[in-house]
């Protein structure tokens, strides 16, 4: 999960295996893949900062480097 703020003030926590896509237009909007839109006081890339160190504590940015590793070894 990862600690947003919505533009009232109120935090919010979001599963990041649920977005689909972060874009800053200039607010920043959090797609999720049920296509449900979340608007946050935060920028893009701390969103994505905050995306990738959950996926680094789960695991699953690990396991998608050595998968990759390997398809570009075939």
């Amino acid at each position: 999960m990862v600690e947003v703020t919505r533009l009232n003030g109120s935090k919010l926590w979001v599963n990041a295996l649920h977005i689909e896509l972060v874009e800053e237009t200039p607010d920043t909007y959090i797609t999720l893949y049920n296509g449900k839109k979340v608007i946050v006081r935060e920028p893009a890339s701390e969103v994505i900062r905050q995306v990738t160190a959950y996926l680094q504590t789960i695991g699953a940015l690990a396991g998608t480097m050595k998968l990759h590793t390997t398809e570009e070894q075939s």
